[in-house]
């Protein structure tokens, strides 16, 4: 399980330090993506696996389907972590969610997303405020 967020210097080579805590959930391979958001999500493949067998268990693919397929599989990228634990973030993915020199790791339960530092703040904000009205309308009336 991956929690918590952690904010890292990205080096020119566009390598990225992961958490420690986060480091032995994924030894071996792990898929990187463009996120829904404006982020990029880390996988380990374990993860990948389930995502790619659930779409491949459709019988006929629609074109939304085949749309869908090539935005999520055309963009991923094959890597693991170096001897110090960091993962080289593909420029592709770095540039499209204006990653620079500072990135958050952000833990998400069973993947890892990775910010520009300010959308992460917006986005950590609009999260926090949606999470407690859902709450709220969980409460039942006393």
């Amino acid at each position: 399980m991956f929690l918590g967020e952690y904010e890292y210097k990205v080096d020119n080579k566009g390598r990225l330090p992961l958490p420690p805590k986060f480091r032995q959930e994924l030894m071996g391979e792990l898929v990187l993506t463009k996120g829904l958001e404006k982020c990029i999500v880390i996988y380990p493949i374990e993860e990948w696996r389930k995502i790619a067998n659930a779409l491949s268990a459709r019988a006929l693919p629609s074109s939304k389907f085949r749309t869908m397929n090539r935005a999520m599989f055309g963009t991923a990228f094959s890597l693991t972590l170096d001897a110090q634990g960091r993962v080289a973030l593909p420029a592709m993915l770095r540039n499209g969610v204006d990653i620079g020199d500072r990135a958050y790791v952000v833990g998400t339960n069973n993947f890892i997303e990775v910010w520009n530092p300010t959308l992460w703040e917006k986005e950590k904000a609009a999260a926090e405020e949606q999470l407690w009205q859902n709450i709220e309308s969980l409460e039942e009336p006393r």
